[in-house]
């Protein structure tokens, strides 16, 4: 996603009833808004689980006491504010509202005299159900290559676009076999973000994050139904939505080296219409080193997950891991091929101005693609010459960093290793959990108790991908070492997503009562519905206004406006989605997990 609007600049980001229940925007619930709601108390807008913690910030009370009401404003429940050790990042101090006493099952607001009423809440099991299957329905809304019909897509539904089976060989792609001109079929896939090119490098995070989604919690996973087109064809609706990014990304592989191409783009980005009318030539550009890992690394994870679905997509696991093997001999062979635009535009025409996904160090990249096929062949060779511990980081992942992801997929599998596993496993996991540790230290002493809100250096492009994938990180701590206040943090930082945050809103598409209307995502913009593409979720705060656009306050957590020309903080993108999906997701199964054990 999404800084990729700018020259040079790093892209960090970057049947009809079944429909509407996936969809539901709570509108009996947003039917009790009043002036007042949600200005100075501000919760999860979705709800909270009975047993869970529950917890709402007070912009400024002026007394010490808060009461729960039934949407008709009748009291069920009375508590004391608890003021914050530390001021919010504007120097206020909050209200801390805790209710988690409150267990019962329900319709409510959080009234605070003299401050006001939150937005209406649920409190119910599986209260994050809807938001968590609408975060992976989002990826149908995203798919290039078809139609969305009104059947799966409801109001949303709309022509193809870009079928992409006429694609161009650019120069700075050319080889012997596929000369500048060639022209190659790549159908499918998703749409990166507010733009409708496909780029193997965010494709591989997020193909990767999801199958991880599906990887740590199968039970769950196969309980969610998504109203696709391959709904009901014997595999989980995930995996149905992943096969149509994970088939594009093998057409990106050049068959006779094994190297993959960076994307496949428009040399400009279209303007704000729908994708059927943009006719633009399509280019697949440049092999790179960073680029051939990601889909080594997520071809070799397909590997492993999908070879449990034989009957259903016969000979597809083999292929993944075929495939994964001859992309990481490419990269032994090129292991310092950056993907350089700018430098890329100086040698070849037609120039390219779209997302450049430019990273110029790969050890984070080695890791990852190592770590998957030293567990998906279970052969040791791959790690042989990858030092697993280059520095002593532990950054939640990114585009550009992501390292952890092999960590993750090393220290879930640790036990297929037996005598004969990395040397480094015990400290890897050692240096996670401490990172885990660090990252709730101090957490219950901020203005929205929340991790998020330790530091302002959190509050970047695509801010809210941070807070979900420390959430993840949270909670591969926990199954890791089950304490239960990572869970509670990255339930948390799921509460921050969806409204305890300085902004106010929840910043899903469709779900809570204050949530974007305006993303910066051409076919929300185009296609002259009101309500923007249900699931999506927005970058959030970012003080940097790269996009010029003046955002209402620039305390780092505040900043924030819903406007479709405000990219650097209102675009949506495959990369920011995914970790949502498996914070809410996850949240979810080990909720569900846990009525079961009661």
């Amino acid at each position: 996603m999404c800084n990729k609007y700018l020259r040079g600049y790093r892209k960090s980001c970057c049947c009809l009833l079944a429909a509407a229940l996936i969809f539901s925007v709570q509108p009996v619930l947003s039917q009790q808004k009043t002036a007042s709601e949600g200005v100075n108390v501000r919760l999860n807008q979705t709800g909270f689980y009975p047993a869970g913690p529950k917890i709402g910030i007070v912009l400024n009370s002026k007394g010490d006491d808060f009461y729960i009401q039934t949407t008709a404003k009748k009291n069920v429940y009375a508590g004391k504010l608890k003021r914050s050790i530390k001021p919010t990042f504007g120097g206020a101090y909050t209200g801390i509202a805790d209710f988690s006493e409150f267990k019962t099952a329900g319709k409510y607001l959080l009234y605070v005299p003299g401050s006001g009423y939150s937005f209406p809440f649920e409190i119910k099991p599986s209260v994050h159900h809807n938001v968590a299957a609408a975060s992976i329905k989002a990826y149908y809304f995203m798919r290039a290559s078809t139609a969305l019909k009104e059947k799966y897509a409801g109001k949303w539904s709309r022509a193809e676009g870009h079928p992409d089976t006429s694609v161009l060989i650019h120069v700075s792609a050319a080889s012997d076999g596929r000369p500048a001109g060639a022209i190659i079929s790549s159908p499918r896939g998703w749409y990166d973000a507010g733009d409708y090119n496909k780029y193997i490098v965010n494709s591989g995070i997020t193909t990767s994050t999801l199958l991880s989604l599906y990887e740590d919690f199968p039970a769950y996973m196969k309980t969610v139904k998504l109203n696709i087109p391959e709904s009901g064809n014997g595999l989980p609706d995930v995996l149905n939505e992943i096969l149509w990014n994970l088939r594009w990304m093998l057409t990106m592989q050049d068959p006779a080296d094994g190297g993959v191409y960076h994307k496949l783009t428009n040399v400009a980005f279209d303007k704000m219409e729908m994708p059927d009318k943009s006719l633009e030539p399509r280019y697949v550009v440049q092999k790179g080193t960073a680029a051939t890992l990601g889909f080594a690394a997520v071809m070799a994870q397909a590997s492993r997950v999908f070879t449990k679905f034989k009957t259903q997509l016969p000979g597809l696991a083999d292929s993944c891991l075929i495939q994964a093997s001859k992309a990481w001999d490419w990269a032994m062979k090129n292991p310092n091929v950056v993907y350089n635009q700018d430098a890329m535009n100086k040698q070849f025409e037609p120039k390219v101005s779209t997302g450049a996904y430019g990273d110029r160090n790969f050890k984070d990249e080695f890791i990852w693609a190592a770590s998957e096929l030293t567990v998906a062949t279970q052969k040791p060779g791959f790690l042989k010459d990858i030092n697993l511990l280059p520095d002593t980081t532990m950054p939640v992942p990114t585009w550009s960093q992501v390292k952890l992801l092999g960590y993750y997929t090393l220290l879930k599998n640790n036990k297929a290793f037996g005598p004969n596993g990395p040397k480094e496993l015990s400290e890897i996991k050692k240096r996670l959990l401490a990172a885990a540790d660090n990252m709730i230290a101090g957490a219950d002493e901020t203005a929205y108790q929340t991790v998020m809100n330790k530091f302002a250096r959190h509050f970047g492009w695509g801010s809210n991908s941070e807070a979900a994938n420390e959430g993840i990180l949270l909670i591969q701590a926990y199954r890791l070492s089950p304490n239960k206040k990572y869970l509670e943090y990255a339930l948390a930082n799921l509460d921050y997503i969806l409204g305890r945050n300085g902004a106010g809103y929840s910043y899903i598409t469709g779900y809570g009562s204050k949530t974007p209307m305006h993303p910066h995502h051409r076919p929300s913009v185009a296609d002259g519905i009101v309500e923007p593409i249900p699931g999506l979720l927005a970058g959030g705060a970012n003080p940097g206004m790269q996009d010029g656009i003046k955002v209402p306050s620039t305390n780092p957590d505040e900043a924030y406006i819903d406007d479709d020309r405000a990219y650097a903080a209102n675009e949506i993108a495959i990369n920011w989605n995914a970790p949502f999906a498996y914070l809410a997701n996850a949240i979810e199964a080990l909720q569900t997990e846990f009525r079961k054990s009661k």
